[in-house]
């Protein structure tokens, strides 16, 4: 079973901060979001009523975070290209550029047969 992750869902958490001069922009799927300097990527975006941030491989069950403090693995995001980028660790700045991550991730062989300190 497919699930829908890509409509819109309600914020889960509420600031009771202002957003002041410390902000910066990201950019998450086709939403630019205004968020707090020092708040994580898994934060940023729970604030802002993302939804699930990801789907397994096996399934495409959708997955948010869960522990918050880079145990579980269920807030794998890409970040600005990257994949599987943890977004409970993971520092907003500004420009950067979230996507929900969709199944496992690619692997880079480019550099495969290249030797790695080894013989």
């Amino acid at each position: 079973m497919h699930t829908e992750i890509a409509r819109a869902y309600p914020a889960l958490f509420t600031s009771d901060e202002d957003l002041g001069a410390d902000t910066v922009r990201i950019q998450f799927e086709d939403r630019t979001l205004c968020v707090r300097e020092g708040t994580t990527v898994a934060a940023a975006l729970l604030l802002h009523g993302a939804g699930p941030f990801r789907t397994t491989p096996v399934k495409s069950s959708a997955r948010a975070p869960y522990c918050m403090m880079g145990v579980c693995f269920e807030c794998l995001v890409e970040v600005d290209g990257k994949a599987s980028r943890q977004a409970c660790l993971t520092m907003v700045r500004d420009g950067m550029v979230i996507k929900r991550q969709h199944g496992a991730s690619a692997l880079d062989l480019s550099d495969e047969g290249a030797h790695h300190g080894c013989c």
